[in-house]
């Protein structure tokens, strides 16, 4: 697993730079109805950057394999959630990702259990997906999976990640019985100190898939507390009450700057995290967090140019 470039930075104390070069490859999150409001995205994402397609319950497959083809033209990576909970049967899941691949071109899939309670058909949670096999007879090189730095209480209904844990460590034995490249995507979270730790213990249980760490982009504050409590993000959602209680900072749109300097700073001091990528959740809109982004990476860049220009 390769070292990522942040972390010599920020030995350094450069912690701007840091965020930069964390941020540098970051993916990002849409949906069909939130990207067809953009009239291109070439302008806002330097091109090959992966973008997710988030499938919520109602969206029609059509218009989901619209999106993919429509972004796969553009010139990007497309990674469409695959949602257990949605799909009827195994015909169903076969006819979707053979879809994605004659129509769009689609190669990658993030497997989920997906947001109902109730499953439509067979199929309960992403393990059940992956057990068919479909996903590589249909040609798929890259599988992501969902991690829950925070626990989950969809998956452990009485707390604690028992269960969340185990299921992270049957993915972990498939990754090891399939040719397809796996990695773990995660809820958003706004806790470097959870992050960090269960980092660690992933580590510690024998996990070795990298991780693409969830963050919420830039947004009101009580548009992160309303996901927050809907996605139940456990430790998060005191660093959010905390900021609530400041009127003053209740007034300002939320950014990622404070979690994201404590990640530079905690994986600054480890050689071995799993974290490897950024994955931006756009809560507050896709411009607003293109352009966050774009803020941070612009000025690792610039250093960077000053910095070989004075050594010329």
């Amino acid at each position: 697993m390769p070292v990522l470039p942040f972390r010599t930075q920020n030995r350094q104390g450069d912690t701007a730079t840091g965020i930069g070069h964390l941020l540098d490859g970051v993916s990002l999150e849409v949906m069909p109805r939130t990207a067809a409001k953009i009239p291109d995205f070439r302008p806002l994402l330097p091109q090959d950057t992966r973008i997710y397609i988030a499938h919520v319950e109602g969206t029609p497959i059509d218009d989901m394999i619209a999106t993919a083809h429509r972004l796969r033209g553009e010139g990007f990576t497309v990674m469409p959630h695959v949602p257990a909970r949605l799909i009827r049967d195994r015909n169903e899941l076969r006819t979707w990702l053979h879809r994605y691949r004659a129509e769009a071109g689609v190669t990658e899939a993030l497997v989920l259990a997906g947001g109902p309670k109730t499953p439509a058909g067979a199929f309960d949670s992403s393990i059940r997906l992956l057990e068919t096999g479909e996903f590589e007879a249909a040609g798929f090189t890259r599988l992501h999976v969902a991690g829950h730095p925070e626990g989950n209480r969809d998956i452990d209904p009485e707390g604690g990640t028992r269960l969340v844990d185990e299921a992270l460590f049957w993915k972990q034995d498939y990754a090891r019985s399939t040719s397809a490249e796996m990695a773990i995507v995660t809820q958003f979270a706004f806790d470097a100190g959870s992050i960090l730790a269960w980092d660690e213990r992933l580590r510690a249980n024998g996990v070795s898939l990298p991780v693409h760490l969830g963050i919420a982009g830039p947004a009101k504050l009580q548009t992160l507390l309303k996901f927050a409590i809907a996605c139940g993000v456990g430790p998060s959602l005191s660093v959010l009450k905390k900021r609530a209680a400041d009127v003053t900072r209740l007034l300002r749109p939320f950014e990622p700057d404070a979690l994201l300097s404590d990640l530079v700073t905690g994986l600054a001091q480890r050689s071995d995290s799993l974290i490897q990528r950024i994955h931006v959740f756009p809560l507050g809109g896709i411009g607003a967090a293109c352009d966050y982004v774009a803020r941070h990476t612009a000025r690792t860049t610039d250093k960077a140019d000053a910095e070989r220009g004075s050594a010329r």
